[in-house]
């Protein structure tokens, strides 16, 4: 067992079993054992690569995005630019390149990093030095200003809840202790579940996964575009009321079994993006493939390939790919923008 499994062993011999989400959170961000609180977990050398990793187009298109959307919405004079989740500040320092030439862009801009990990924190401020970012931990804390956001894959690693529908109604699964080892079972049947649509009308058997975390997130960002303004870009896999056990694990670069490694694997969730969507005064939503084409991946990946060769070129080929394919990310990822009633439509979104 980690260390982490022996702690998490003693909490529900002492206390009974957790929650799914009570499990995520601990594996997550212990201030000791937990994964992101410890390590650096992204690229070749970590457990997984997101977009930002894959790209430098991924970011650039989404900052000039944010940049029109900023100029559709009268260029205010003070904004804030901010990401939720940053990881290695990769895709931010995209986003700041790409927009270096947007007159008053840069000079306009407030940049926050919504950061829990210490670890990643340093290593996004060796990212963006001379960017003079400031962090917080909370989506609360952002000032109050014009909001301009974008947030990559954070959604799918915020704490889940499981339900599953049976003969004898919702049971939520559990995690507890069997034989010296983490395992799943059910509490007693529940009187009441959270009210979102995947939950409505469900068949026996049915597992339905509730994201509680997700939705205040979405809801706190947009309050805050409905009452100053601006634009959020969520992007992550996932789909429209979904359904099924989507709990996964990663750990260098492989599936592992979800209680198998606590602390030391990446733990996430597929999004449902249905009752987040319903949180926005104006949303629109789509794959990342369609959305990165109609923001003219096309055409800046042709210009990026005029300057490879061999093996270079190969690779901006199948990053390009990646990115876009049905068959890849292009599909399984999707972009939801949130924005203020009567506002232009988010850029990327017919």
């Amino acid at each position: 067992m980690t260390p982490l499994a022996r702690l998490l062993a003693e909490r529900i011999r002492e206390t009974g079993p957790i929650t799914v989400a009570d499990y995520m959170a601990e594996c997550l961000l212990h201030p000791v054992h937990g994964y992101y609180t410890t390590r650096d977990p992204f690229g070749t050398k970590g457990d997984f690569t997101t977009a930002p990793e894959i790209s430098q187009m991924f970011g650039e298109l989404l900052g000039l995005a944010l940049a029109q959307a900023w100029l559709d919405r009268g260029a205010p004079s003070r904004f804030t630019l901010a990401e939720l989740g940053p990881g290695r500040g990769t895709l931010m320092a995209d986003i700041l390149r790409a927009t270096r030439g947007v007159p008053g862009f840069h000079a306009a801009a407030q940049l926050v990093l919504v950061e829990a990990s210490p670890v990643l924190r340093k290593v996004q401020s060796a990212t963006l030095s001379g960017h003079a970012p400031a962090w917080t931990d909370r989506i609360e804390s952002l000032p109050d200003a014009p909001l301009f956001l974008i947030a990559n894959e954070f959604l799918d690693a915020l704490p889940i809840r499981q339900f599953l529908h049976g003969p004898q109604g919702w049971q939520e699964r559990l995690i507890g202790v069997r034989d010296a080892a983490l395992t799943f079972g059910l509490s007693d049947p529940l009187l009441q579940v959270p009210d979102t649509p995947a939950f409505r009308n469900a068949a026996d058997g049915t597992l339905v996964e509730d994201n509680l975390a997700a939705r205040l997130a979405v809801a706190e960002v947009s309050t805050r575009i409905a009452r100053h303004g601006g634009v959020g870009y969520w992007i992550d896999y996932g789909g429209w009321r979904s359904q099924g056990d989507t709990l996964q694990a990663l750990r260098q670069h492989a599936p592992d079994d979800p209680l198998a490694h606590p602390g030391q694997a990446d733990l996430t969730a597929h999004v449902d993006f249905e009752p987040l969507a319903a949180l926005a005064q104006a949303f629109a939503y789509d794959s990342q493939g369609a959305v990165l084409t109609r923001l003219g991946i096309e055409a800046r990946a042709e210009r990026l390939a005029q300057n490879l060769t061999g093996a270079a070129l190969e690779s901006h080929r199948a990053a390009h790919r990646r990115l876009t394919h049905p068959e890849e990310m292009g599909s399984l990822f999707k972009v939801l923008a949130v924005t203020s009633a009567g506002a232009p439509p988010p850029p990327g979104f017919a």
